[in-house]
């Protein structure tokens, strides 16, 4: 059986190689491919394999990408350390996926559900066609850029440089890391939706704050948490007794 596999990092993919070759001895690995570019070459020179193991997050990209541009019709076996995916709902007699870091047993689960079905290669890829249209639909794009207004003219203000964002006198207030101060004209609500929830966080109802901005935290009065960032604030901010444990999470995520 001849088997190919889709990854960039390389422990990974050697981890990966050593428990294929424990749990399915009979797998032949013709080729460990690291991009969606070397992936597309490879499948337009080469007869397609028996079973295709594939990474999501690729160093040039989303390997849903390598769909776009060419046809597998063979059975593939999604590998990810993300579960956002909702793959769950693919993970049918035809295509399946497994959270790293792999073990063997869901590893031989699989294979097994590989080996007890009979692939038919259009049925295959429609289930991957309904995989990539639902990805797509549920794909949120964060702003990278706000462009805010600053005398006569519009400042594009890269989402990396926030600090953190305010109100201040009914006045929404963006200040960066180098201390300079933007007026937005919009509410924090509007604002947190186009902000990687990732990499910001509503901490009360006058602050949103960047990760990449905090400094320490502090215990406060009421099992509050009181957040000290790297910049001055006007003022303590602080974070609820029922969200610190939502904090937490964020922080350490």
């Amino acid at each position: 059986m001849n088997v190919i596999i889709i990854e960039d990092e390389i422990v990974a993919a050697q981890a990966l190689q050593m428990l294929i070759g424990d749990v399915s001895p009979d797998m032949q690995i013709l080729a460990v491919l690291q991009s969606i570019d070397e992936s597309v070459e490879w499948f337009q020179t080469c007869p397609p394999p028996d079973l295709v193991f594939m990474d999501i997050h690729l160093a040039d990209g989303s390997a849903f990408m390598i769909f776009e541009k060419i046809q597998i019709s063979c059975p593939v076996i999604f590998t990810t350390a993300y579960d956002e995916y909702a793959l769950k709902a693919f993970g049918v007699n035809s295509i399946d996926y497994l959270l790293k870091p792999i073990n063997k047993k869901d590893l031989a689960k699989a294979i097994d559900k590989y080996r007890n079905f009979s692939f038919q290669p259009a049925y295959n890829t429609d289930l991957i066609n309904k995989l990539l249209s639902s990805i797509k639909q549920n794909t949120v794009v964060y702003k990278s850029y706000f462009l805010v207004p600053e005398k006569d003219k519009l400042t594009p203000l890269s989402v990396h440089d926030i600090a953190y964002i305010f109100i201040d006198a009914k006045m929404v207030k963006t200040v960066t890391f180098s201390g300079r101060t933007y007026y937005m004209d919009m509410v924090l609500d509007d604002l947190m939706r186009q902000l990687d929830p990732k990499l910001f966080f509503r901490a009360n109802r006058q602050y949103i704050i960047a990760h990449k901005a905090v400094k320490d935290m502090s215990l406060w009065f009421g099992s509050k948490l009181s957040v000290n960032l790297k910049i001055d604030t006007p003022e303590r901010i602080l974070v609820s007794k029922v969200r610190v444990g939502e904090f937490k999470k964020w922080f350490a995520g």
